[in-house]
């Protein structure tokens, strides 16, 4: 699934949508530039899934629990720019342990978080790069794996 964003407004309401389609165990893997809007994404998601806490940038602490204010699954989320990769790192996060009763944001998760589980969605979000002050930005949703297979993604684009 394919989606135009225009601004960070949009951004933010693409992930409480996004949010209606996650449930505890989902694993979504953010990938894009610095700048893209990978924490404004998580930021919609957050608000989506009702959790408490302003949803910020995890850079300096790796990973940040956000439990639900009501009856969803907490989020956790991480930023593995910082981490070399591999397992090894992300068990000492204890994600898997989490993963089964959370919903899990990793930002730029790729090459080191796709062992924790074979479904996951993810998100790359293409932006101009340079300088440049044009806010649009592409995103591609892809859901891997038996969870997603029958989920309707382009409800994302409404």
């Amino acid at each position: 699934m394919q989606i135009t964003v225009s601004s960070p407004e949009q951004m933010q309401e693409l992930g409480r949508r996004l949010a209606k389609l996650l449930r505890p165990g989902d694993l979504v893997m953010l990938n894009g530039e610095l700048g893209a809007g990978k924490t404004t994404l998580t930021r919609g998601l957050g608000e989506g899934l009702g959790v408490r806490g302003a949803v910020t940038s995890p850079t300096f602490v790796i990973a940040r629990v956000h439990p639900s204010l009501g009856d969803g699954p907490p989020l956790v989320h991480v930023d593995a720019y910082r981490l070399g990769g591999g397992l090894d790192e992300m068990e000492d996060l204890d994600l898997d342990v989490s993963l089964s009763d959370s919903v899990i944001v990793v930002e730029w998760g790729e090459g080191k978080v796709e062992e924790l589980t074979d479904d996951r969605l993810h998100v790359v979000i293409h932006r101009a790069v340079g300088d440049t002050t044009d806010e649009v930005r592409h995103v591609t949703v892809t859901g891997l794996g038996d969870r997603w297979a029958p989920v309707d993604l382009s409800v994302l684009a409404s």
